[in-house]
């Protein structure tokens, strides 16, 4: 990400966070105290009550809150992932005693099975009752939390579904831990691991010894990004890292982009309808989310058609489109096409005339329609 975008990107975050976040003090049985905690709820949240949301659970809120809530929130605008609930966790004053491991087995012990328990029987189910989550959750962590976060993946069924990984400090079996429990997914998991040239030499050593251990691993549900910046410190790197580690876990729920478009959609050999609908459905099967196909994306497939002169598949993305947008001419232009270049050219004539009664629809307007109807009449003497 350039620079300028990066600025443009900060104001934006300050920007929007202030009339979003919600303050609480969580009484924790689990850890005998208040802990702050920041909540950003996606923008209309109180009005869209029949939707649900992934929740993101970043550890050392104090810092880090902000630079995800801030993302999401951003990305979210421009569709390049779901709008999302975002719950910090403040760790100001105690990240040393929620981090705490034994020396033994590097895992949680004492302070830091109680920080454990605090967010998997405590903050989780509280999130779940008052919030409408979908099942797709993702867990942050920078430093020493990046280390931390790994404890929930460990579990015979991982409570998390998403693990960003930022500059992490770990602990010494983590290194054998992670790989192996990357090894047996059965259902995908979205892995993502930062560094930098400046980080902390510990820290890089770790990372990319990780990395070397995790690219060999063949399982074809591991969806793994790692990244090494030039130039970020260990303090920095969470501004470079956040928006990759976004675009990498949602890639497939972003707009069709022209690379997409281009390397992938004009080379099929298989009906780029077909491509369409399968994107969609991965994007359910990954997020539990039911998305409606954007107009853009139609557009790009009727482009494909039209330059491959692959007409046959307009019947298709015709009646996709009836369905996801029935009150609008889109699926009539779609098999009004298909008729015209698969010489039906009444039935051509007869679909484009009826949506006259449609609404008009990403720049496909009633005039065009007419205008080719208008013309297979003059041209067929109808």
């Amino acid at each position: 990400m350039k620079p300028l975008t990066k600025l443009l990107l900060l104001f934006f975050c300050v920007g929007t966070l202030n009339a979003q976040t919600i303050y609480e003090e969580f009484d924790s049985n689990k850890l005998g105290e208040r802990r702050q905690i920041k909540i950003q709820l996606p923008r209309n949240y109180e009005t869209n009550t029949d939707k649900t949301y992934p929740l993101f659970v970043v550890l050392d809120g104090d810092y880090m809150f902000e630079a995800v809530a801030g993302n999401v929130d951003y990305y979210s605008y421009w569709e390049d992932m779901p709008e999302a609930i975002v719950v910090g966790i403040n760790q100001v004053d105690s990240r040393e005693e929620d981090t705490y491991y034994s020396e033994q087995n590097s895992l949680p012990t004492e302070s830091g099975a109680s920080f454990f328990e605090f967010i998997t029987m405590e903050l989780l189910p509280h999130m779940v009752s008052s919030y409408r989550l979908a099942e797709f959750r993702v867990i942050v962590g920078h430093g020493e939390t990046a280390n931390f976060i790994n404890y929930f993946m460990l579990k015979p069924k991982p409570l998390f579904q998403a693990y960003i990984n930022v500059s992490p400090f770990f602990a010494p079996d983590m290194l054998t831990y992670v790989p192996e429990r990357l090894k047996q997914f059965e259902n995908k998991m979205f892995y993502y691991v930062a560094t930098s040239n400046n980080d902390l030499q510990a820290v890089k050593e770790d990372a990319k010894t990780l990395n070397n251990s995790i690219t060999a691993i063949d399982n074809k549900n591991l969806l793994y990004h790692f990244d090494d910046f030039e130039g970020p410190t260990h303090y920095t790197t969470p501004a470079h890292a956040i928006p990759n580690a976004l675009e990498s876990i949602f890639f497939v729920f972003q707009p069709i982009s022209k690379t997409e478009y281009t390397e992938r959609i004009l080379t099929l050999e298989t009906s780029p309808v077909d491509y369409l609908n399968e994107k969609y459905e991965m994007i359910n099967d990954l997020f539990g989310l039911e998305k409606k196909i954007l107009i853009n994306d139609f557009k790009a497939i009727a482009a494909a058609i039209e330059k491959n002169k692959k007409f046959e598949y307009y019947e298709d993305l015709g009646k996709l489109a009836r369905r996801d947008y029935p009150e609008t001419l889109l699926g009539n232009y779609y098999l009004g096409r298909f008729y015209e270049e698969t010489g039906e050219p009444k039935k051509a004539m007869r679909t484009y005339k009826s949506a006259y009664i449609l609404e008009e629809i990403g720049g496909y307007t009633k005039d065009e329609m007419l205008d080719r109807a208008d013309a297979i009449k003059r041209d067929f003497g109808f």
